[in-house]
């Protein structure tokens, strides 16, 4: 092995890496005996789209395949159904089997951003459905006989919710079983995944040793935090999902604090990390506007998820409207023919919705107590007032939504 490749491997089990189990030496000989792996990561189709929380995972399991190691994208059909309760303080809502697979359907096409699905190494996705589906209560109980009540319940987000009195289902406790034999099931040497799954992970990593007396080895990647340490995902309401509109992405990349630049760019762009260290000096003393750095960023991101091209446009769109105060070059119209408002007028939160402005009438009532509605430039703060629309008319939510009637 040449000291290029011993430099990838270094870089896959540093960058953006929390922990590795039982530790780094043991992947890392054996990546560096160049013996291939097969390594897997689980995506519970809990929403339509992708965000950049699975992008973090998604470069990490392509630099493993361009190494040459096989790569598993999984798909939790079933437990998705299930729902993981990490780190939620109540109980998820459970889904159908046609939800978490109508949910699944654009996943292949947003990992293929990242992900070569063909060629002589392409990384397969499988259902984990196939195995658990033929699982009876007998071969339950057997698999559960690995786990102990005291495993569980120590938890911290259980903890949590005895602390708070809240119910804990039983169907809860079973969800790292599930996932653990998702290991078993494809006889994986390692798993990825996010530094809050693991606890699911060595639940994996355990069920292997009793079954199939095989050690798999678990990498845990750093997650985007917010500054409150809430993850950027769709639990949190903040997530910006890898098929949003260029325009948008760069929008909400835009919005996020300061501290999200140097975590953004380590884990979620190429930027070469002494490049981004020079970043993080220059931001601290003053070389750098904090603003562009994120400018930066943001290009980054929209140039892996859409092109270049976009990226810049994206920017231009940006500075035109935030910065120089402009209305942007293409708004989204509604064509006031469509309009059903009854007489002179009708209710502004009515209006609004209708148009498409916001997605519902308590959506308009809290953008307008906000502040966030205007009307032809004019900022509108009564939510119970009557308008009449009228052609021409530039109705604007936030910063980034536009609606222009014709």
């Amino acid at each position: 092995m040449d000291e290029t490749e011993r430099q990838k491997i270094k870089d896959i089990l540093s960058r953006g890496v929390e922990k590795i189990y039982p530790d780094k030496k043991s992947l890392e000989e054996r990546l560096a005996s160049g013996a291939k792996i097969k390594l897997y990561c689980g995506y519970d189709p809990s929403g339509p789209s992708l965000h950049l929380g699975h992008m973090i995972t998604l470069k990490k399991l392509s630099q493993f395949q361009k190494l040459g190691h096989k790569v598993i994208m999984l798909m939790g059909d079933f437990t998705g159904m299930i729902g993981d309760p990490t780190d939620k303080s109540a109980a998820r809502k459970k889904l159908t089997r046609e939800e978490v697979l109508k949910n699944s359907v654009n996943y292949k096409k947003l990992a293929s951003k990242f992900l070569d699905f063909s060629g002589e190494n392409p990384v397969e996705i499988l259902y984990n459905s196939q195995w658990s589906d033929k699982l009876n209560f007998g071969d339950l109980i057997e698999l559960a006989s690995n786990f102990t009540v005291q495993q569980m319940i120590t938890r911290e987000m259980f903890q949590q919710r005895l602390k708070n009195k809240k119910p804990i289902y039983l169907h809860e406790f079973l969800y790292p079983l599930a996932q653990a034999y998702d290991s078993v099931a494809m006889d994986v040497d390692l798993e990825i995944g996010g530094n809050d799954q693991i606890f699911n992970m060595l639940c994996g990593r355990e069920l292997m040793r009793v079954v199939k007396n095989k050690e798999k080895l678990v990498l845990a990647l750093k997650l985007l935090t917010d500054p409150q340490g809430k993850k950027m995902g769709k639990s949190e309401g903040n997530m910006v999902e890898l098929d949003e509109e260029p325009k948008q992405m760069f929008g909400k990349i835009m919005s996020w604090p300061d501290e999200l630049i140097v975590p953004g760019m380590d884990l979620l762009t190429d930027i070469p990390s002494p490049e981004i260290d020079k970043i993080k000096e220059d931001m601290q003393s003053g070389k750098i506007n904090p603003r562009d750095a994120k400018a930066q960023l943001a290009r980054e991101i929209i140039t892996v998820c859409h092109n270049k091209d976009s990226a810049i446009l994206a920017e231009k769109e940006f500075e035109k409207i935030f910065k120089e105060k402009e209305l942007p070059s293409e708004i989204e119209e509604y064509e006031y023919a469509k309009l059903r408002l009854p007489g002179e007028g009708a209710p502004i939160i009515d209006s609004v919705t209708q148009i498409g402005l916001t997605k519902s009438k308590s959506e308009a009532k809290r953008l307008i107590i906000q502040g966030g509605l205007k009307i032809d430039g004019i900022v509108e703060k009564d939510w119970r007032k009557i308008i009449k629309i009228k052609k021409g008319q530039v109705f604007q939510g936030g910063k980034r939504k536009f609606k222009k009637i014709i």
